[in-house]
């Protein structure tokens, strides 16, 4: 099929953001949001409403656009690969909703109004699970009564596929080599967080679990944690729904310090705050734990990228995370590291046996690409 542009929808609980994408030259035509949607004063009062404002400002830009691509947050076990959108993969978005509720409801929203106003387009369901989905049995199972877990679908699914998936599939041609025969660790740095160890170019282990609470400090969210903590809250008096909203959106480096910016973080620490000096430190011993967890998984590391807004963006963290780890060939370039750049770009030394890389993800771009391949190749969900 001959495919123009693309039209990249990400839909949230309260805003669209879109981008229209050129899938072979990878340029971003247009790209907007909107936002506080079923706000008092917001700019619209639901999503449909929010979808034509979204054509009305891209009106000329959609004239060639055939192909809609969908981020989906969680596939759970029933979708594993970007799929064209019916009303039957509508539905099983839906009955996912329990494993994601702050996403996929936003999702389905969002995938109904573009379907209602572009009827004549192809709609692709990307799924952020995907790319996970075949995890070694051994990174995926967590140790839980079989049958309850088989009951109720817990196993670790993994999120960031796409960023991981992009970025990963860059970093193989920056060093000239097959991504068969590399060995990667990914950083995806941004409010959320989250590591993969890729083997080959198939992912062995990822931080995120059952849902993207789990792994390392984020912006809001905690990362690892003791389960006996939430039983113990809620006998405590807490209700499901605080808790889920202390897990959600008050916790991380939030939480300890009162900040989720890095920025801002960084200018308390340098001022002498000991909250936000311990969130920082807490933040840099967890991402090494699991940093140093992949390394011994892995055996041989070919390279490590950091990539989303922190890990693009923040020369500390990148300095902190791979300090003192000459021993397992992990050497920075300092003046590298430090440089002000914006593309994909090595920072390790010239004698570092592993490669340290900074690549910016887009996962617009992936998704765009994504869809089109799909949408060409439409296969039945697996």
């Amino acid at each position: 099929m001959t495919v123009g542009q693309v039209l990249v929808i990400n839909s949230g609980s309260s805003s669209i953001k879109y981008q229209v994408v050129d899938p072979v030259s990878g340029e971003a035509v247009l790209a907007g949001a909107v936002e506080r949607i079923g706000e008092t004063g917001g700019p619209a009062p639901d999503h449909r409403a929010g979808m034509r404002e979204i054509l009305a400002e891209a009106a000329d830009a959609l004239r060639d656009v055939g192909v809609v691509g969908h981020r989906v947050v969680h596939g759970g076990e029933l979708f594993h690969r970007p799929t064209v959108v019916t009303d039957d993969v509508v539905a099983g978005i839906e009955r996912l909703a329990p494993l994601a509720p702050l996403h996929n409801p936003a999702n389905v929203i969002g995938i109904d109004a573009a379907r209602a106003l572009l009827p004549d387009a192809v709609h692709v369901a990307v799924f952020d699970t995907a790319f996970f989905h075949d995890l070694p049995d051994v990174a995926r199972t967590y140790a839980l009564d079989a049958k309850v877990a088989a009951a109720h679908g817990i196993r670790r699914y993994g999120f960031h596929g796409t960023s991981h998936q992009y970025v990963s599939g860059l970093v193989a041609g920056l060093l000239d080599r097959r991504a068969a025969e590399l060995n990667q660790i990914v950083l995806h740095l941004g409010n959320g967080a989250s590591m993969s160890a890729i083997r080959g170019g198939k992912p062995v282990d990822t931080s995120m679990g059952f849902t993207p609470l789990e792994g390392l400090v984020m912006g809001t969210r905690p990362g690892d944690l003791d389960p006996g903590i939430v039983p113990y809250l809620l006998r405590a008096g807490m209700s499901a729904d605080r808790v889920d909203m202390l897990l959600n959106r008050q916790s991380g480096l939030m939480g300890l310090s009162g900040v989720n910016d890095f920025r801002e973080l960084h200018r308390l620490v340098e001022s002498g705050h000991p909250a936000a000096d311990l969130a920082y430190r807490v933040y840099l011993h967890r991402l090494r734990h699991y940093l140093g967890g992949y390394l011994v998984e892995l055996g041989r590391v070919d390279a490590i990228t950091f990539t989303a807004g922190v890990g693009e963006n923040d020369a500390r963290v990148r300095a902190d995370a791979v300090h003192d780890l000459d021993r397992f060939g992990i050497r920075l370039d300092d003046a590298r590291n430090a440089a002000k750049a914006r593309g994909p770009r090595l920072i390790s030394a010239p004698d570092s046996p592993t490669a340290v890389l900074v690549v910016p993800t887009n996962e617009e771009l992936a998704i765009a690409r994504q869809a089109v391949e799909t949408a060409a190749n439409p296969q039945p969900p697996e």
